[in-house]
């Protein structure tokens, strides 16, 4: 059965493009509250997550040159349409 649904996250991609500055929040356990990331974002793919075809991005941190990390793409901001004009 072939579905012409949306993965999930796909409409949030929509909105990014690769190179991309990107922002995202995460829990930092040590000091117990939520921290801005930023990276570049080097990849939008779907892929098969628990039974279910999600958006997936491929970003590059820029904490961490070094590493790059997959991140749920719905997770994901554009930093410039986040700044005040």
């Amino acid at each position: 059965m072939i579905s012409s649904e949306k993965a999930f996250g796909e409409l949030s991609s929509e909105s990014l493009s690769v190179g991309d500055m990107v922002g995202w929040t995460r829990w930092d356990e040590d000091e117990e509250r939520w921290t801005n990331n930023y990276g570049i974002l080097i990849k939008i793919e779907n892929k098969l997550k628990s039974n279910r075809i999600v958006s997936v991005s491929t970003v590059k941190p820029i904490s961490e040159p070094h590493q790059v990390v997959e991140l749920f793409t719905i997770s994901l901001h554009a930093v410039e349409s986040s700044l005040p004009l």
